[in-house]
């Protein structure tokens, strides 16, 4: 049987309050074997200990943990000396969600940028891998990180739910990262992710629900979880002109090189 890793998922979200058991128990039915749940401090209900609390419960489950551009005003020494505690427990294996967002902007864009470089540097000096969230920010995130790269001060990584063009992912692949796809590859006004999809070399190849967001047609407008991933993975298979169990083992080689089981 094929077997699948979701690299992002929010299980711990309210969201899943109310059949959390069942949905896993279908997204295991479903083939994925391992996913990666994400934690973030800053939120307007903190979720750590829910998410940890989960990691340790299942052995298939592992955490991030990291501060949203969302919310990088919140970031305070307290919050710092937390994210630092719970990256050094057993199951958390990145530092993420972290970068900037400039479609919301709800944090002020100067504030976003130091808080990242800030992390960056924390993850860089943990030799921990961050999952990064760029929205409308490419190019400040591009400067960040050459700057970085030029100054042997760039973490491992990966691009996570990544939406932007094939031009633009070559420059994140160049800087040593990987690029992880969503259920938006499955879109239909999505034809520049199709030629991302169709282009990445297959070693930095990663693909996630971020559920309970981002449902990947033909369940888009529902609520998402693990188990649709299946539909991404058929998107991109189908993308890629690959058979599914040798797309499926190359994933699985990805994933656990970078989310160390």
């Amino acid at each position: 049987m094929i077997q699948l890793f979701d690299t992002h998922c929010h299980i711990a979200d309210s969201a899943f309050d109310e059949d959390r058991a069942q949905m896993i128990e279908r997204f295991r039915e479903a083939g994925v074997a391992r996913a990666l749940v994400v934690a973030d401090p800053c939120e307007e209900s903190p979720n750590q200990e829910k998410v940890f609390a989960l990691a340790d419960a299942y052995d298939f489950l592992y955490a991030a943990i990291g501060v949203h551009p969302h919310n990088a005003s919140g970031y305070t020494d307290e919050i710092e000396s937390l994210l630092l505690e719970y990256i050094r427990k057993p199951k958390c294996r990145l530092w993420g969600e972290i970068g900037l967002d400039y479609h919301y902007d709800l944090s002020p864009r100067e504030i976003q940028r130091e808080i990242f470089d800030r992390q960056l540097d924390l993850a860089f000096e943990m030799q921990m891998p961050v999952q990064l969230h760029i929205r409308e920010a490419h190019g400040d995130c591009m400067d960040m990180l050459r700057t970085r790269a030029k100054n042997g001060r760039m973490p491992r990584g990966i691009m996570h739910c990544y939406t932007g063009s094939w031009e633009a992912a070559k420059v994140y692949l160049d800087l040593g990262l990987m690029i992880s796809l969503s259920g938006a590859v499955t879109f239909k006004n999505a034809p520049k992710l199709a030629e991302v999809a169709q282009n990445i070399p297959l070693d930095r190849l990663l693909i996630e629900t971020d559920c309970p967001y981002m449902a990947p047609v033909p369940l888009r407008g529902r609520r998402n979880e693990p188990a649709f991933i299946v539909h991404t993975f058929e998107k991109v298979a189908l993308l890629r002109e690959m058979e599914p169990e040798a797309l499926a083992e190359q994933l699985w080689r990805n994933s656990t090189a970078i989310i160390h089981p």
